[in-house]
């Protein structure tokens, strides 16, 4: 068991004798969890295997603050392994950090861990932040994976105390729980407010001369709007005051391989849709058309010539050139890119701007084909997609030769951030997304022609290259 729900009023010593496992949540992270997560490792994340040593290590201590840090780290190593974000949420979880928690725990699962600790762990996060509906949902279809000693008291926690008493009294008439299910039973009769049944199910195990405290602390905190006292004093923490796990560690910014290769074979023969990261993120699928629409050209007999890059177009021989991938700025659709220094240059010749509809984007000519790009993730703000393509360009040196491209895109009224690299052939696309799959990261390659729908055409932000 992960933790001892009904023993939590018991002093340590006697909490030990019954059930022969940590008190506290935040420690049941055990040799045999540790073994499947760093089994769920590549060999090419020696980083993420450490770090998630130490995180073991620093919780184990009860340095929770220092758990979340190599926790973290571990997951932003190996973002798609189930078993680091279990260590995060019990991290988290141990610091009183409860909707953070209950974050790591539900990307933990949807990730495929169905350990029963992780799912009671989830539950106990989201009943502390007063969500009983997605509690009661993750405990009923797990139902029959958690002991009934854990679920029963877990339910009264969530707001059905009556079915959690169901489930308790069956497990001590089965003889199976013990003095820890007999506990149980008794803190979900008294949230079911049947104290007279509660004192005699609590006197089976705590001392006469300790049972009244027993039941008045558990009057103490009865009241419906106490939920997330009632969880802290559980599992022996501290509440705080917390918005969440760090953005850049949302899973939704780390697809899967599956996914970026299901959405590179669909950019073969029609317009991309929106990844599935980016459906995940923001619990749609269909593109916004109002956004995405635009007239199709009309068919001529001559083909209409490319655009010219912005850069190339009128090259002044002593302006200032773009310079280190540090450097961001918004160009608009209909005018050349602001300067990023102050000497002075002639003015350039207009050039005309991109069709709304194929989404033609400025780019700094690379000298090679420059007919493919890769997208490398979606995300929900601009300044999230910009952190990320450094760390992109720090993880992949081959990228420090190429344009960045953000592009804003609108699904179902909600907006998210593109990121793009340009410069790249059909094959040499392909082949940057290989290496950048094999890191276990996700990337799909498309044709500069037919980029993803969904894409607003109010102008782009480009990092260019050091040439």
């Amino acid at each position: 068991m992960m933790v001892n729900l009904g023993e939590m009023h018991m002093d340590r010593r006697t909490q030990g004798k019954l059930s022969g496992t940590a008190p506290r949540i935040g420690l049941f992270v055990s040799t045999a969890l540790a073994g499947l997560a760093l089994a769920g490792c590549t060999a090419s994340a020696p980083a993420a295997e450490t770090s998630f040593a130490k995180a073991q290590s620093a919780l184990s201590a009860g340095k929770a603050d220092s758990a979340i840090g190599h926790a973290e780290a571990a997951v932003l190593a190996e973002p798609r392994n189930a078993g680091y974000r279990t260590m995060l949420g019990a991290a988290y979880l141990d610091a009183g950090r409860f909707e953070s928690a209950s974050q790591a725990f539900a990307d933990a699962i949807e990730l495929g861990s169905d350990d029963s600790r992780t799912i009671l762990s989830y539950a106990l996060a989201k009943i502390a932040t007063g969500n009983n509906r997605a509690a009661l949902a993750q405990l009923a279809a797990n139902e029959n994976a958690i002991a009934p000693a854990d679920l029963g008291l877990a339910l009264a926690l969530a707001g059905e105390p009556e079915k959690g008493v169901h489930y308790l009294v069956n497990d001590v008439r089965a003889g199976n729980g013990g003095a820890k299910a007999r506990q149980n039973l008794a803190y979900a009769y008294a949230l079911a407010g049947n104290w007279r049944a509660a004192r005699v199910m609590a006197a089976e195990d705590v001392p006469a001369d300790q049972l009244d405290a027993r039941l008045s602390q558990w009057a103490s905190m009865a009241r419906p709007e106490d939920y997330q006292a009632r969880v802290a004093q559980l599992l022996g923490v501290t509440p705080v005051a917390d918005s969440g796990q760090p953005q850049y560690l949302a899973l939704a910014n780390f697809p899967s391989q599956a996914t970026m290769v299901a959405e590179a074979q669909a950019q073969a023969d029609v317009p991309a849709e929106p990844s599935e990261s980016e459906a995940m993120a923001f619990g749609i699928r269909d593109i916004d058309v109002a956004a995405s629409a635009a007239p199709a050209p009309a068919a001529s007999a001559t083909p209409a010539p490319r655009a010219v890059p912005a850069a190339a177009a009128a090259p002044v021989r002593s302006g200032p050139r773009f310079v280190s991938n540090a450097i961001v700025q918004d160009v608009p659709v209909t005018k050349r890119p602001t300067r990023v220094t102050p000497a002075p240059a002639p003015a350039p010749a207009p050039v005309r701007a991109a069709a709304p509809a194929n989404q033609q984007r400025m780019a700094i000519a690379t000298g090679t084909a420059d007919t493919h790009r890769i997208q490398l993730g979606s995300f929900d703000t601009r300044d999230v997609a910009e952190a990320k393509w450094d760390e992109f360009t720090k993880r992949f040196p081959q990228l420090k030769g190429h344009d960045l491209i953000i592009t804003e895109a609108r699904v179902k009224g909600r907006t998210y951030y593109r990121v793009a690299a340009a410069g790249f052939g059909a094959r040499s696309a392909r082949s940057m997304c290989s290496s950048v799959k094999s890191s276990g990261r996700g990337c799909f390659a498309y044709s500069a022609a037919n980029p993803p729908a969904g894409a607003v055409d109010n102008g782009v932000r480009i990092a260019a290259r050091t040439r």
